[in-house]
């Protein structure tokens, strides 16, 4: 009867015992749950918003007043756009300006760069022309063929000259019987010419030249009146 209480008791203890274990067991399982499922989570960092965002209108009025203003700054850029493409057509133009003033004024230098030398050689044209004049194309009986000889040679060589000139654009200006050209002539006197028209040269004392349709040395002559 004594063994018979002893094996109850063990077996009472050992029930408790192992219903104890299940119960700590069963409690340590549901708060590791629930800790794990209340555990935070991390949190996003929300994008900044865009300052230079405008919000949306709340209302017909604001969006109307809204519509207003971003018309006038349309506006204002169409015509800040307009004044900058015609500044933009002016800079062009002008700079095509410049460039063609200056190729004309390099064409002009390469043209007229031979002027001043020309100016010194029309002296010795015209005495040679004066020299040509001077002898008689038929000589006397003494030295005839010697001045007719000279006066082919003042001939030839003022030929040669004229030619030179002409390939260099130096032309010569002998306005007779045409209408006087302040540009091209220097009057030195008026006359009463019949059968001539008034402002029309009748007399030519010196030959002008021209240098590419530029009068380097005006011609002198009498004018009728």
């Amino acid at each position: 009867m004594a063994s018979l209480k002893v094996y109850s008791v063990g077996r009472l203890a050992k029930c408790i015992t192992d219903s104890t274990l299940r119960n700590l067991r069963t409690s340590y399982y549901r708060s590791s749950v629930r800790c794990y499922g209340t555990e935070e989570k991390p949190v996003e960092k929300e994008a900044p918003a865009d300052k230079d965002s405008k919000q949306l209108p709340s209302s017909v009025e604001e969006c109307h007043k809204q519509i207003e203003e971003l018309t006038s700054e349309l506006k204002t850029l169409k015509d800040q756009a307009k004044d900058y493409e015609d500044k933009y057509k002016r800079a062009l133009a002008d700079g095509e300006n410049v460039r063609r003033r200056m190729m004309k004024q390099v064409e002009d230098a390469k043209s007229f760069a031979i002027q001043s030398f020309c100016k010194d050689l029309l002296d010795v044209a015209d005495t040679l022309s004066a020299a040509a004049e001077s002898v008689p194309a038929e000589g006397g009986a003494e030295g005839g063929a010697a001045l007719r000889s000279l006066a082919d040679g003042l001939r030839l060589t003022r030929a040669q000259l004229a030619q030179v000139f002409a390939r260099h654009g130096l032309v010569a200006v002998s306005p007779l019987r045409e209408k006087f050209d302040p540009n091209l002539h220097e009057a030195l006197f008026q006359q009463e010419v019949e059968g001539a028209e008034a402002g029309t040269v009748v007399t030519v004392s010196k030959v002008g030249y021209k240098l590419h349709e530029r009068c380097v040395r005006p011609a002198l002559v009498g004018v009728a009146k």
